[in-house]
């Protein structure tokens, strides 16, 4: 059976904002990133409402079908992000990235949508696991625009997929396989916008996890932190089976700030 060691989970405002948007969940069987966009917009709302939902999901209905059960909190999350809205129709336009990976005996899933990324550190190789969905990525892949060009292009930050409360989302969602001594690494773009990944594969080497968070985000704030930075570095482990609770991280910590918490132990919203 295998579980994650969390102890490497870090989230800062950043040195430019105000609050922090971003929202993070470690615990040994799920490890989660949401950066929420929107400002004024409540982009904390949304993240903290995603990850809420997809936390609590996880921990509460047990399935064969892990990569359906991350597909179905996505949509949960929508749900609730649209009712947010209706419910504060100043949150019109709020929306989050959403970054999960989850695990449950020998099986592992991801689900992503946004520029928050995962990467796998095996055996020293760093290998990014998800791919952004950004319009400078789109330009990278259609042969217009070199990865050197990425940091200097206007619309670097523009994301072109998300959770929000106005359109279905269309998560990237799959296996992945995964085995004992993996080293990953949760990050919002407050992380991967400042620091090359050689950079962020020297620190994530270093042997314990909890250093190695610390040490990221220190990365992120000595190029300048003009956003906030979430950095959740997990191992995997074999174990016996363990409780579910995990660590709060960001504007998840703020349990006003999720939407309905209760609609998921309800079931599906209307």
């Amino acid at each position: 059976m295998f579980r994650f060691a969390y102890g490497g989970a870090q989230s800062h405002v950043g040195l430019v904002r105000q609050n922090n948007e971003d929202s993070g969940f470690a615990g040994p069987y799920l490890q989660l990133v949401a950066d929420g966009v929107g400002g004024a917009a409540a982009g904390e709302v949304a993240s903290a409402t995603t990850a809420y939902v997809v936390s609590a999901m996880v921990a509460t209905r047990k399935t064969e079908d892990l990569v359906g059960l991350l597909a179905e909190a996505v949509q949960e999350s929508y749900r609730q992000l649209r009712l947010g809205v209706v419910q504060d129709p100043g949150r019109a336009g709020m929306a989050t990235t959403l970054t999960a990976i989850a695990v449950d005996r020998d099986r592992f899933a991801l689900a992503h949508i946004g520029d928050s990324r995962a990467y796998l550190l095996r055996h020293g190789r760093l290998t990014q696991l998800t791919r952004d969905h950004t319009l400078v990525q789109a330009l990278v892949d259609e042969g217009r625009l070199t990865r050197e060009e990425v940091a200097a292009h206007p619309y670097r930050s523009m994301v072109v997929k998300s959770i929000d409360g106005e359109h279905v989302p269309e998560p990237d969602v799959c296996r992945l396989d995964l085995e004992p001594g993996d080293r990953l690494l949760l990050c919002s773009d407050g992380l991967t916008d400042l620091v090359g990944e050689d950079r962020i594969g020297e620190l994530l080497c270093v042997t314990d996890a909890e250093v190695a968070g610390g040490d990221l985000v220190a990365a992120a704030l000595a190029a300048g932190g003009r956003d906030n930075v979430t950095c959740l570095v997990t191992d995997v482990e074999e174990g016996r089976q363990v409780c579910s609770d995990g660590r709060l991280l960001g504007a998840l910590r703020d349990p006003y700030l999720v939407v309905d918490p209760a609609a998921v132990h309800r079931g599906r919203t209307a």
